[in-house]
């Protein structure tokens, strides 16, 4: 009954064993790399599944903004999905610069990963993937990293035949490994090379992280239709952009997640790519005459491309379709267009970490990524300037930008109130 106990001595006995409890206990935290446009069942499984696996305490989420890996605006803005998630399983969401955001599978991954690993706390990298086996995707992953002799020249020999890099990488790994024949079909699947890419991250900083994936539920990542329960995130966006009765996507995603959605879309249009058309179109106008090889993502020849292909422009999704070509898909060209669009020239180093909302019961992990990480942590945007410096600041900066750029292509086709991005409050659960 001590515990009940007003006396001094009793008091100090109390705060000595909950400090001694807590200092015996590992906090294990699992770090989720995802865009949640929009968050769906597949997500909440995820969350769930990985927490109980790991048995981890608390779940931290780096998210991509406003923009998103394919080269598109997200569906819904990112204080909306960031509050779906914390709704159903996470703790903490930082926010993936858009550098990063709209960027390839490989610099997606590291930086995401970098953010992970300097947050000083993540114990887990979980992510999804089809193959669901991480010894292969490890196997996989070290060829890739070390690049053993071998591997890279039967990789340049195949692509001296005219194959393309996905399917010279495949042959060549195949060719060095052949015991990974019966797993040959693994790098078709864009979950398994966005994993893969990852646990090339991790190895590459020497990071004490341990991976771990969830075998992908439901529908496939490009599968355009919806199911009973496990729809794509993409047929969810292209159920949407249809105008169909949106009641029925009400199996496909989280009680919550679904009233966040339905509430947000009934005041607030959803964006996608051809939304920017206008001003894509403005910008490669006026940069015609120097070209936009100082973009990134844009090569030299890829630059020409757009400049001989200009007068033929209608809008932005069918720019992207007149400008790909055997070697470069449709979602690279989208993620290069973007870069220009939003002026992003440099791939700046991973220099803060910036909250988008957190669960208050997330108090004691807070504490300790304020102690362990490396990096500044920004809650309010408006502090960045007195916490960051250099190249950290530019960056912020830029994403401020975007994020700017968002909020006015949204208050335009919305007839809204444009909204600052340093007046919008973080998530609070």
């Amino acid at each position: 009954m001590l515990f009940f106990s007003h006396s001094l001595s009793g008091f100090v006995f109390v705060i000595t064993y909950i400090s001694f409890h807590e200092r015996s206990h590992i906090m294990k935290v699992n770090g989720i790399v995802a865009e949640y446009n929009p968050f769906h069942n597949g997500h909440a499984y995820q969350l769930q599944h990985a927490k109980e696996a790991n048995d981890a305490d608390y779940t931290i989420i780096v998210m991509s903004g406003n923009f998103m890996q394919r080269g598109a605006p997200a569906l819904l803005d990112k204080f909306t999905r960031t509050k779906m998630a914390l709704e159903n399983g996470a703790d903490l969401v930082l926010e993936l610069p858009t550098r990063y955001a709209a960027s390839s599978a490989e610099f997606f991954a590291k930086g995401s990963v970098a953010l992970f690993d300097k947050l000083g706390v993540t114990t887990n990298l979980c992510f999804g993937s089809e193959c669901g086996n991480i010894e292969v995707l490890s196997r996989i992953a070290e060829i890739f990293y070390t690049e053993p002799e071998p591997y890279v020249e039967s990789l340049r020999c195949n692509m001296r035949k005219g194959m393309s890099f996905p399917i010279a990488r495949t042959w060549a790994l195949l060719q060095y490994a052949p015991s990974l024949s019966d797993d040959k079909d693994v790098l078709s699947s864009p979950n398994n090379i966005l994993g893969i890419e990852y646990l090339k991250a991790l190895m590459s900083r020497n990071s004490k992280i341990s991976p771990f994936t969830t075998t992908r539920v439901g529908a496939d990542y490009h599968d355009k239709r919806l199911g009973t329960n496990q729809c794509s995130a993409i047929a969810i966006r292209q159920s949407v952009a249809a105008g169909h009765d949106l009641s029925y996507l009400a199996a496909q995603m989280p009680e919550s997640a679904y009233a966040l959605m339905t509430d947000s879309l009934s005041h607030k249009k959803p964006l996608f790519a051809d939304d920017f058309s206008a001003a894509l179109q403005y910008k490669l106008l006026t940069e015609y005459s120097v070209g936009y090889d100082k973009y990134q993502d844009i090569s030299s020849d890829l630059s020409d491309r757009i400049r001989n292909t200009l007068p033929s422009f209608a809008g932005y999704t069918s720019f992207c379709d007149l400008l790909k070509s055997k070697d470069m898909t449709y979602t690279r060209i989208s993620r290069a267009l973007m870069h220009l669009l939003l002026n992003q020239k440099t791939l700046y180093p991973a220099g803060y970490n910036r909250v988008l909302g957190f669960r208050k019961s997330a108090g004691a992990l807070l504490k300790e990524i304020r102690r362990r990480s490396s990096l500044p942590l920004i809650a309010k945007a408006a502090d960045a300037p007195r916490l960051l410096t250099g190249d950290a600041l530019a960056a912020f900066e830029s994403d401020i930008q975007a994020s700017l750029f968002y909020e006015t292509v949204r208050s335009h086709k919305t007839g809204t109130p444009f909204v600052h991005e340093y007046t919008k409050k973080l998530v609070l659960l």
